[in-house]
Order: structure tokens, then sequence, then C-alpha cells
């Protein structure tokens, strides 16, 4: 009786979770593999929340606008090229970043401002900070390091340029406190002034950068070839204010498109949109043929040109932006593979 006790007693304790001689597991969880478990799942969580963050960051940089910027550090460098017969690929890249993080840096602002004066909500197409994707403290904090780091570059620009540093830092400094001033500080985007910005930063300022840095000094000539990018670069802007017409009105700001109105605005798109054409056609038969290629992108532009006529706003920045990257990067083979001495020249 003692000895059958004893017997049940040790079957009772190899049961809850021990190993037979088998090594085959019995039924229950060990202690170690419920902290194994629970760690795993910490760290799932974990890789999960960096995910979201890091997304959540990539969206408030808007990263679909930058072919604004990209295009003409390009067309900077392409003239560089044609001009002095080489291209310093890192001077190319250390500028590329440079432009790249001030228009980073300056989406960011726009996204903080936006939503601080109330002209964000549920429908816009930034909801970042309206959605609590982020929180306006860490747009802040990214914004301070993307301008951070585009001072870094302008200062190793200056080690690897021969640029004189007044020159650069009026350049730089003047593109960096437009991307600022466009929402931030008197917020040129609210008097109606955002689409001189535009037009002035994403269009000359940033070609004779990209030009300036490459060659060692200033020249008219970047600011002239600059033109059809800061006209499309405008478009994508002026429609996007017209499809937030009504949400800005609302909030009490003033765009150049609500003092326009819908058909002026229409009419406005079409001259931003189309204009450039007009230059690569003159281009093409006054000077090179290489200069058609942007041409082949005047499809893609009819469609854009009937959405704005129907009043369709909601994908037209969007598609305009595409627009303007491609036309970017035939203009810059165009010019690339240009005859020497075929361009004309101020």
């Amino acid at each position: 009786m003692a000895a059958g006790q004893k017997k049940s007693a040790a079957e009772t304790h190899l049961l809850p979770g021990s190993n037979d001689l088998n090594g085959s597991k019995a039924q229950g969880v060990t202690p170690n593999e419920r902290t194994c478990n629970g760690k795993s799942s910490r760290l799932s969580k974990m890789a999960s929340g960096v995910q979201v963050k890091c997304a959540a960051y990539v969206l408030a940089l808007r990263p679909w606008s930058f072919s604004a910027s990209l295009t003409p550090v390009a067309l900077g460098s392409a003239l560089a090229y044609k001009l002095e017969g080489s291209v310093d690929f890192v001077i190319l890249l250390v500028c590329a970043v440079a432009v790249l993080v001030v228009h980073g840096a300056g989406n960011l602002v726009n996204t903080y401002y936006d939503f601080s004066k109330g002209i964000d909500h549920k429908k816009s197409d930034d909801r970042t900070l309206v959605d609590r994707i982020l929180e306006p403290q860490d747009v802040v904090m990214f914004g301070a390091v993307l301008y951070s780091v585009g001072c870094l570059c302008a200062t190793l620009l200056y080690f690897l340029s021969t640029l004189r540093l007044e020159h650069l830092a009026l350049i730089y400094f003047g593109g960096l406190s437009s991307s600022f001033l466009y929402t931030g500080g008197i917020g040129l985007k609210y008097v109606a002034l955002g689409d001189v910005v535009i037009l002035i930063t994403f269009g000359p300022l940033a070609v004779l950068f990209a030009h300036a840095v490459q060659v060692g000094h200033l020249s008219v000539l970047p600011l002239v070839y600059a033109v059809p990018l800061a006209l499309h670069a405008e478009a994508i802007l002026h429609s996007n204010n017209t499809r937030d017409m009504q949400s800005d009105r609302s909030a009490g700001i003033v765009t150049l498109a609500i003092l326009a109105g819908p058909a002026l605005s229409y009419v406005l798109y079409n001259v931003l949109l189309f204009a450039p054409y007009v230059v690569f056609c003159v281009l093409a038969t006054r000077y090179t043929i290489s200069m058609a290629l942007p041409l082949l992108t005047l499809p893609m532009a009819f469609p854009l040109e009937r959405q704005f006529r129907s009043q369709h706003y909601s994908k037209i920045p969007l598609k305009t932006a595409k627009l303007n990257l491609l036309v970017g990067l035939f203009y810059v083979f165009g010019i690339i593979l240009s005859p020497t001495g075929s361009l004309p020249l101020l």
C-alpha cells in the first residue's frame, strides 16, 4: 500500500512538464519556454513598432515630391558637364543629398505648421499629425536633424568645390531659408507668396547651386535653362493648392489658387504644364534635335489637363510630379547628348 502510494506520487511528479526517458516532451510548457516566447513576442512588437515609425517618417517627408529637387541638381550638373567637359561625382552626390534633405525638412515644416494652424484634417493628403502617426515633437526633431545634415553637406562642399564661401553660403542658406519660410515664420504660403518661393527655389536656385559647386563660379546660364523645370514644379504646387482650395479658405489662408478661382486656375495650370514643351520645341528646331527628347512625355500631359478641367484634383499633384521627373530626366539626357557647342550660351 505504501509502495503503491510512492509510485503514484512519482508518476504525478513526472507528468507536469518534464521529459520522459525517450526525450519527448510531456504535457505543459516549461518556464524557459514561457520566457523565450515572451521575449520573442516583445521583440516582434518592437520590430513592428520600428517599422511603423520609419514608415511614418518616410510618409511625412512626402518622397513623391522629391523629383522637384533632384532634377534641378541633375540639370545643373549636366550643364557643368557640357561647359567643363567633366563632372565630379562626389560633389554631385553631396550636392544632391544637401538639396534633398533641405527639401525634406521643408516638407516637415509644412506638415507641422499646417497642423498647428488647423489646416490639415481627416480628409487632407498629409495626415501624419492628424492621425497621430507621429507627434509634433517628432516632426520638429526630424526636421532639425535634416537641416543639420544639410549644413554638414554644405560644409563638405566648401572643401570639395572651388566656389567662394560667400557664394556657396548665399545660395545654400537662401534655399534653406525659403524651405522654412514657406510655411514657418511669416508663412509665405499663407499670404499667396508660396508660388513665388517654389518658382525660385525648385528651379533657378537649385540648378544654379548644382552648377556653381561643379564649375566653381556663378553664371546666369543655369537660371535660363531652369525655367522649364521651375514651371513644372510650380504646376505641382498649383494643382495641390487648387485641390485644397476649400479647406485653405476655411482655415483663413490665401493662395494663388484661391485668388484666381477655378477658371483662372485651370488656365494657369495649362500654361505651367505646356509652356515648357514650347521651349523644348524651340531648342530642338533651332539648336539640337536632342532637345526633342522631353517631347516624348507630351502624351502624358493631356490626361492631366482633362482631369483638371473636370475638377478631379485628387491625384493630379502626384501625377504632375511624375511628369516633372520624366521631363527632367529627358531634359538632362538631351543636354548630355547634344553636340559640343550646339546649346545656346549667354
